[in-house]
């Protein structure tokens, strides 16, 4: 990784914390397909590839949080990052 792509990483992230903290501060209140989107994307950013076993059947809001991560499996790091920015972008009409 030469020299201009640290930047450009450094800069994805900064822009990547900036929407975290933005759309956390809003108070705007997000539809739960939104919310998921976000949480998906931001976990896969943060933690990468969903481990671990599934929750149970009867915990809906945990299994609704591991299906939203998970179906991001492979995804990189830095393709999270730019589709959760976006996301927020468009919520909040911000460019970033």
């Amino acid at each position: 990784m030469g020299k201009d792509d640290k930047k450009k990483e450094g800069d994805l992230e900064i822009k990547f914390n900036t929407a975290a903290a933005d759309i956390k501060s809003s108070g705007i209140t997000l539809d739960n397909d939104t919310l998921l989107t976000l949480y998906g994307y931001y976990k896969q950013a943060v933690e990468g590839d969903c481990t671990g076993d599934a929750p149970g059947f009867f915990d809906f809001k945990g299994k609704s949080k591991y299906d939203a991560w998970v179906q991001h499996k492979g995804m990189d790091k830095e393709s999270a990052m730019k589709r959760y920015t976006k996301k927020v972008e468009k919520i909040l009409d911000k460019k970033y």
